[in-house]
C-alpha cells in the first residue's frame, strides 16, 4: 500500500522535471516566433520603401531631359534618348591673306572667313531640322535654315534654305574642304536656294539622288533678296552620284565615285558677278546702267538658264582624287532687242594624299592619333594641289561686259597642306596662282589684269 503512493509521487515528480524544458522551449519558440514576424514586417516597410523610390526614379527618369556634350557638339535629348533632340554645334576659320605680288587687288590682313554656330535638332524621331547663320564679314547671313523629314528613308523631303544638288565641291562642307578655298566651279552655281528635295543615300552611298524645286538662285547666289523669289518662274535641280565599285572586292576601286548635277529654269534677275574670297572687288562683273548715248539698262538675266555638272571622286586609302566641269548657259538682256545666251564653263581637278596613313574622304580627314605635348602623338599630315580653269564666252565683249575691267578666264593653281591636330582642329598653308585673260587696259593691246600669287592660312575649328 505504500508503494503505491511513492510511486505517484515518483511518476508526478518526473512528469514536472519532463515537463520544464518542454514549457520553456515553447515560451522559447514564441519569442522567435515573434521576432521573425517583427524582422518580417521590418523587412517589408524596407521593401516597399525601395518600392516607392524606383517608381519615384522612375517617373522622374521619364521626365528628365538628358544633357551632355560629345564628339558631334552639345546636345539636348529627352528622356527616351531619341523622341527629342537639340545639337549645338558650329565651327570657326580664321585665315591669313599675304600677297605676294605688290600691286594685287586684295590687302594682306587677317580675316574671320566663317563664324557659324548651327542649331540642329530632331522632332519625333523623324523630323530633323537645321539654322545655320554666319557672322563673318561683320553682318549676318542665313545660310541654312530647313527641315527634313525621314519618314520613308529611300525618299527624304527637305524643305528650306539649302545647298541646291548641282556642284560637287560646293556639296562638301566648308570644314572638309580639302583647300583654304573652293575651286572656280563653284562660281558657276548657287551657294544656297530656298525650295523643296526629295533625296536619299541608297546603300550607304552605292546610290545618292536628290531632285527638287528651286526659286533660282544666279551663279554664286545665296538665294534672292530677302530669301523672296523676284519672279514667278522656278528651277528643277537634280543630282546622282554613284559609287559602282562600293560592294565589291575590288579595294583599289570602291572609293571611286562618279555623277551628275543639272539645273534648268528661268530667271529674271540681276546679272551675277564673280569675286575671289580674297580681292576687295569682282574680277567679273557684267555692265552695269548707263546714261548714254545711248542710255542702257544694266545687263539682266532673262531667260533659260541650263546649269551641268559632270563630277567625280576617287579614295584609296590615303590618296583622294576630285574632279569637276561645270557649264553655265544662261540667256541676257540688255535693253529692249539685245538679247545674247551666254555659255560660261569652269572645271578642276584636285589630288591629296595623306602622308601620316590615315584614308582620305570627302568629309575629310579624321587622324588616328591626336596632337599632345609630350604624349607622342601629331596628329595627321596632308598635301594637296589643284589647278582649274574659268572661262567667260566671248561673245558677252565688249557689249555686255567691259573687257577693260572684267576678266576673259582664270588659270588657277593651288598647292598646299594641312595639320589635323584631331578632328576638331586643323591648320591649312596653301600657295595659290592666278593668272588672268584680259581685263585691264589699254583694251586695243589685249592687256591682262596682274596675276595674283597670295599664301593663305587658316585656323579651322570644327564643333
Amino acid at each position: 500500500m505504500q508503494e503505491g503512493p511513492r510511486n505517484w509521487q515518483a511518476a508526478a515528480i518526473a512528469m514536472v522535471l519532463l515537463g520544464s524544458p518542454l514549457v520553456a522551449r515553447a515560451e522559447m519558440d514564441q519569442e522567435t516566433a515573434d521576432r521573425i514576424e517583427a524582422l518580417e514586417q521590418e523587412l517589408a516597410t524596407v521593401k516597399r520603401k525601395l518600392e516607392v523610390k524606383e517608381e519615384a526614379d522612375d517617373t522622374k527618369a521619364k521626365l528628365t531631359p538628358i544633357v551632355g556634350a560629345g564628339k558631334d557638339g552639345f546636345f539636348l535629348r529627352s528622356p527616351d534618348g531619341k523622341s527629342f533632340q537639340f545639337r549645338f554645334r558650329g565651327y570657326l576659320q580664321a585665315d591669313t591673306r599675304w600677297f605676294e605680288t605688290g600691286d594685287a587687288v586684295g590687302n594682306d590682313t587677317f580675316a574671320l572667313r566663317r563664324v557659324r554656330p548651327i542649331f540642329e535638332g530632331t522632332l519625333l524621331e523623324n523630323i530633323d531640322f537645321r539654322i545655320m547663320p554666319d557672322f563673318a564679314g561683320g553682318s549676318p547671313t542665313l545660310f541654312d535654315a530647313y527641315a527634313n523629314l525621314r519618314y520613308l528613308p529611300e525618299a527624304q523631303v527637305q524643305i528650306g534654305k539649302f545647298k541646291p544638288p548641282i556642284g560637287l565641291e560646293r556639296l562638301q562642307s566648308a570644314t572638309a574642304n580639302t583647300f583654304v578655298e573652293r575651286g572656280l566651279p563653284t562660281f558657276l552655281v548657287p551657294t544656297r536656294d530656298l525650295g523643296v528635295q526629295v533625296w536619299s543615300d541608297l546603300r550607304e552611298g552605292l546610290v545618292s539622288y536628290a531632285i527638287g524645286g528651286f526659286n533660282g538662285a544666279r551663279d554664286s547666289g545665296n538665294a534672292e533678296l530677302n530669301d523672296i523669289d523676284s519672279n514667278d518662274a522656278k528651277d528643277v535641280a537634280a543630282r546622282v552620284f554613284t559609287q559602282p565599285f562600293l560592294e565589291t572586292n575590288w579595294e583599289m576601286l570602291r572609293g571611286f565615285g562618279i555623277g551628275m548635277g543639272f539645273s534648268y529654269g528661268n530667271e529674271n534677275q540681276a546679272a551675277p558677278s564673280f569675286r575671289l574670297a580674297y580681292d576687295n572687288g569682282n574680277f567679273f562683273a557684267y555692265r552695269g546702267a548707263t546714261t548714254g548715248p545711248p542710255a542702257l539698262p544694266a545687263v539682266a538675266a532673262d531667260g533659260a538658264h541650263l546649269r551641268l555638272a559632270p563630277q567625280g571622286t576617287w579614295y584609296w586609302g590615303p590618296f583622294g582624287l576630285l574632279w569637276e566641269y561645270t557649264i553655265s548657259r544662261q540667256r541676257l538682256e540688255r535693253g529692249a532687242g539685245n538679247r545674247i545666251t551666254a555659255k560660261n564653263t569652269a572645271w578642276q581637278i584636285a589630288a591629296s594624299y595623306v602622308l601620316t596613313g590615315e584614308n582620305a574622304s570627302f568629309k575629310g580627314v579624321v587622324p588616328r592619333s591626336d596632337f599632345g605635348l609630350g604624349e607622342g602623338g601629331w596628329g595627321a599630315f596632308e598635301v594637296a594641289a589643284r589647278y582649274g580653269q574659268l572661262r567667260i564666252d566671248d561673245d558677252v565683249f565688249p557689249f555686255y561686259a567691259d573687257p577693260a575691267v572684267a576678266v576673259r578666264g582664270i588659270d588657277q593653281w593651288t598647292v598646299g597642306g594641312s595639320w589635323y591636330l584631331n578632328r576638331w582642329l586643323r591648320i591649312m598653308l596653301n600657295y595659290e596662282v592666278d593668272t588672268f585673260n584680259g581685263g585691264a587696259t589699254p583694251v586695243g593691246t589685249d592687256a591682262d589684269r596682274h596675276n595674283e600669287r597670295v599664301f593663305l592660312t587658316r585656323l579651322q575649328i570644327n564643333y
